[in-house]
């Protein structure tokens, strides 16, 4: 669900401070009862930090709320958003991330990084203050966990087609090779392996 922003705060981030101040005032606005549940934010951000869209994706129980990287990036990839911080809240009161909340914020930095949305930061807020991962290092620490490297394992995979590509192309160089001490036409070769004329006159 889209949050209704004023024209005050859609404004150019600077710094954990200035989105906190903005999500608190988000927070303030439900009662009493709504603010007992865990709220889920993604707040997008142009290349200018300045703020685009801030997007509710989801209400949990006391302490849990689910979302998953289809879920954060919509709205990013449709608004053409570059970066994105996630806010939720901890109704309790208590900012210090679990390992849940380490674990997921790893995850989005890692998609991100393939889909080239930056995710800048995550803020645990409550109604009196924030935390927040980037302030606390724990951005950089995430970036570098060896976590959820999907880059990797796709570049791995790509070796892969690449290996078996290469092996197909000489198996078919050897056929052809075949073919032309045959004294086979270099016309029918190319057409019955594929290759490219080239590649059979250099054989």
């Amino acid at each position: 669900m889209n949050v209704r922003l004023t024209q005050e705060q859609k404004i150019r981030i600077l710094n954990s401070q200035d989105v906190y101040n903005v999500m608190q005032q988000i927070l303030l606005r439900e009662n009493k009862i709504g603010r007992g549940q865990e709220h889920f934010w993604v707040v997008g951000l142009d290349s200018q930090n300045k703020i685009q869209f801030i997007e509710l994706l989801g209400l949990g129980t006391h302490n849990r709320v689910n979302a998953n990287p289809p879920d954060v990036f919509r709205m990013a990839i449709y608004k053409q958003a570059g970066k994105l911080i996630l806010v939720h809240n901890h109704p309790a009161g208590d900012l210090k991330p679990s390992e849940q909340d380490h674990n997921f914020t790893d995850r989005m930095l890692k998609v991100g990084r393939l889909i080239n949305i930056e995710v800048l930061d995550h803020l645990i807020i409550n109604e009196e203050s924030y935390l927040s991962f980037d302030d606390q290092g724990i951005m950089k620490q995430l970036a570098s966990s060896g976590q959820y490297e999907i880059v990797e394992r796709e570049k791995l995979e790509i070796e892969k087609w690449k290996a078996r590509m290469e092996a197909e192309r000489d198996a078919k160089e050897e056929v052809a090779r075949k073919m032309k001490e045959k004294g086979m036409d270099e016309k029918l070769i190319q057409e019955l392996t594929g290759l490219k004329l080239w590649d059979i006159r250099r054989l």
